[in-house]
C-alpha cells in the first residue's frame, strides 16, 4: 500500500516542446513525491527552465501529460498555480515597490486578506533575515537579498510545491550558504522542492532523487549517491600528464578512464585498488579522491565548453 509520500505530486510523461523544428525538450519523464527535492540537473541550455516552465503553464507543452497535484495543467492552470510557488531564474520584483510591498501585492493576486498577508509578509522577511530592509526599494539590495525575497515571494502563498530555477546562480559564497540555509529549513519543514541548477554541490546538498538533462532529454535518473556509484564509482584518481606506464596499467586493468585536457582520470570503486595505482607509478603528483555528482555530470554531458 503507498503512503502519502510515494504519491505524485508532479507527474511528467513524455513531455515535449518544440519551437518550430528545434526540440528543446525531448521526451522528458518524471515524478516528484510529496516531501522529497527532486533536482534537474544539467549545462545551460539542456531543457531546464523550458521543462519547468511547461510545469507551470507559462509554456504550453507541444506533447505528452504534465499532471500536477493530480490535475492536467493544460486543463486546470488556475486550480494548479493557487498551490505552487515559484522563484524564476531572472529578476522579476517590481523596482517601483519597496520589499515589504513587492509581497502584499504578490499575495493580493491569490486573494489573500490583507491582515493575513501582512503577517505572512512579516513572518517570511524574518525568515529570511530581511526585516529591517523592509521599507527599501529591492533596488537598494544586495544581489544575495534580492534572491531571498524573490524567494520569500514565492512562499506567500504557502504553496504545496516549490519550484526553483537555479536559485543561487551569480551569488557570492556568503549570500549562496544563507540561502541554502533557508532551502534547508524549508526541506526540513516537509515542504516539495523542485529545483533545476547547473551547481553540484547544490544538487548532493538537497536533491533526494535527480534527473540528469542534456540536449532535452533525460541521461540518468536516481539518487545523488547511486548516480555516483553505478557512473563512476566511489573513487576517482587523477593524473595530470600520466606516463606510458602508467596508460598501459590502466588499460590492462580495465579501468574506466577519460581524458579532460592533459588529465587523465580513473574511476574505481575500490579505493585500495587505486592506492595501489597511484603508488606504483604516481606517487607525488596522483590526486586521489571520492567520486562527485560532478564527475558523473561531466561523464554524462561531456567536457566540452557550451556556447
Amino acid at each position: 500500500m503507498d503512503t502519502v509520500s510515494d504519491i505524485p505530486i508532479l507527474d511528467v510523461a513524455a513531455a515535449r516542446k518544440d519551437y518550430g523544428a528545434f526540440t528543446a525538450v525531448a521526451d522528458v519523464s518524471f515524478a516528484v513525491r510529496q516531501g522529497e527535492c527532486f533536482g534537474l540537473l544539467g549545462p545551460n541550455g539542456a531543457g531546464k527552465t523550458t521543462t519547468i516552465r511547461m510545469i507551470y503553464g507559462f509554456s504550453p507543452r507541444t506533447a505528452g501529460t504534465i499532471r500536477v497535484f493530480g490535475l492536467d495543467i493544460a486543463t486546470a492552470p488556475r486550480r494548479i498555480r493557487a498551490r505552487l510557488g515559484v522563484c524564476q531564474q531572472g529578476n522579476t520584483l517590481d523596482p517601483d515597490l519597496s520589499v515589504l510591498e513587492n509581497l502584499l501585492v504578490f499575495a493580493s493576486y491569490f486573494r489573500i486578506p490583507h491582515d493575513k498577508a501582512r503577517a505572512r509578509a512579516e513572518e517570511l522577511l524574518a525568515f529570511f533575515a530581511l526585516e529591517a530592509k523592509k521599507r527599501l526599494s529591492y533596488e537598494e539590495l544586495s544581489g544575495g537579498m534580492a534572491r531571498r525575497l524573490m524567494l520569500a515571494r514565492a512562499l506567500v502563498n504557502e504553496p504545496d510545491l516549490l519550484i526553483l530555477d537555479e536559485p543561487t546562480t551569480g551569488l557570492d559564497p556568503q549570500s549562496r550558504n544563507t540561502l541554502w540555509d533557508r532551502l534547508l529549513d524549508l526541506k526540513r519543514q516537509g515542504l516539495t522542492i523542485l529545483l533545476t541548477t547547473h551547481a553540484m554541490e547544490e544538487a548532493e546538498r538537497f536533491c533526494d532523487r535527480l534527473c540528469v538533462v542534456d540536449h532535452g532529454r533525460v541521461t540518468a535518473a536516481g539518487t545523488p549517491r547511486g548516480l555516483i556509484e553505478s557512473h563512476v564509482g566511489r573513487h576517482v584518481l587523477e593524473v595530470e600528464t600520466p606516463e606510458p606506464e602508467f596508460l598501459e596499467a590502466v588499460r590492462l586493468g580495465g579501468w574506466q578512464n577519460e581524458r579532460s585536457g592533459r588529465r587523465f582520470i580513473v574511476y574505481g570503486r575500490e579505493r585500495e585498488a587505486l592506492v595501489a595505482l597511484r603508488e606504483r607509478f604516481c606517487p607525488e603528483y596522483g590526486l586521489l579522491r571520492p567520486a562527485t555528482l560532478e564527475d558523473v555530470f561531466l561523464r554524462l554531458t561531456g567536457r566540452e565548453l557550451r556556447e
